[in-house]
C-alpha cells in the first residue's frame, strides 16, 4: 500500500502545512507561562530528528543535483550524529571540570555506561 508520502509533491505540501503548524506553534510556546516539561522535552527531541533527517535529505537531493555519487542518506546521517557527538563530548568535558555544574549520579553512570559501549564498539571498528 502507498502512502501519500511516496510522492514530492505530496511530502512537500505536507512540509509546508507542519511549517505552517510550527509558527503558529512557536506564537503559542512564546506566550504559554509553562508548558509541561516532559511534553517539551520529548517535542524537542522529535524536532531535532526531524531536523537532522530534513538536513541529511537535503544534503542528498544536492548531491544528487550536482551528479555527485551520494552517499545514502542514513550515511549522511550518521556523519551528523558523529560531528554532533564530538561537540557534546567537549561540552560535556567542559561541564565536568566546572565546580558550579552540579550532576546527579544516575546522569553519570548512564553516560559512563553510553560511553564505555561506544568506545567498545568504536575499538573493534578501528582495530585499536
Amino acid at each position: 500500500m502507498s502512502s501519500s508520502f511516496g510522492y514530492a509533491s505530496d511530502v512537500s505540501t505536507t512540509l509546508q502545512s507542519v511549517t505552517d503548524e510550527l509558527r503558529r506553534l512557536q506564537d503559542l510556546l512564546l506566550s504559554t507561562e509553562k508548558p509541561d516539561p516532559r511534553i517539551l522535552t520529548e517535542f524537542r527531541e522529535v524536532v531535532n530528528r526531524v531536523r537532522h533527517t530534513a538536513w541529511a535529505v537535503h544534503q542528498y537531493s544536492e548531491l544528487l543535483a550536482d551528479q555527485q555519487a551520494p552517499n545514502p542518506v542514513s550515511s549522511i546521517l550518521a556523519g551528523e550524529r558523529i560531528r554532533t557527538v564530538c561537540q557534546l563530548c567537549k561540552l560535556v568535558e567542559t561541564d565536568l571540570e566546572n565546580p558550579e555544574v552540579h550532576l546527579q549520579d544516575g546522569q553519570l553512570v548512564g553516560l559512563y555506561v553510553a560511553t564505555l559501549r561506544l568506545a567498545n564498539r568504536l575499538r573493534e571498528l578501528t582495530g585499536n
